[in-house]
């Protein structure tokens, strides 16, 4: 299995479905999956119940989580999402370089456009 380029917290932009064109956060990321979760991007509504929350100080009474329609993003495949370069703000793929640092070899993801190829991770 390959590793996945797109990390927490990274920009990127959405390829194809009902987001297509949209950018947004990566808020937690599934690699065993290959799946990843985005801010605002994909949108689900889930019915949930309310319910008692255990409350660790039990000094008041038990508090309720409200119930109702929820919207809450769902994953996505990482095959339809492109890294956005945070230098030249354009979605770009992704590649790897080795970088000595400390006298230690770093792989360092870098941006595949050919006018641009700064480093990702600073």
């Amino acid at each position: 299995m390959q590793t996945m380029r797109v990390r927490k917290g990274d920009l990127v932009h959405i390829l194809s479905g009902k987001d297509r064109g949209k950018q947004g956060h990566v808020i937690i990321a599934y690699p065993k999956e290959g799946k990843v979760v985005v801010e605002n991007v994909n949108l689900v509504k889930r019915h949930t119940k309310p319910r008692p929350v255990q409350n660790t100080s039990r000094i008041s009474g038990t508090t309720m989580t409200p119930g109702g329609v929820i919207e809450r993003p769902a994953p996505l495949p990482v095959g339809r999402v492109m890294l956005v370069c945070p230098v030249c703000k354009r979605p770009t793929r992704v590649g790897v370089k080795d970088k000595e640092s400390h006298g230690a070899q770093v792989k360092v993801r870098v941006c595949r456009r050919a006018d641009c190829g700064q480093e990702i991770d600073r």
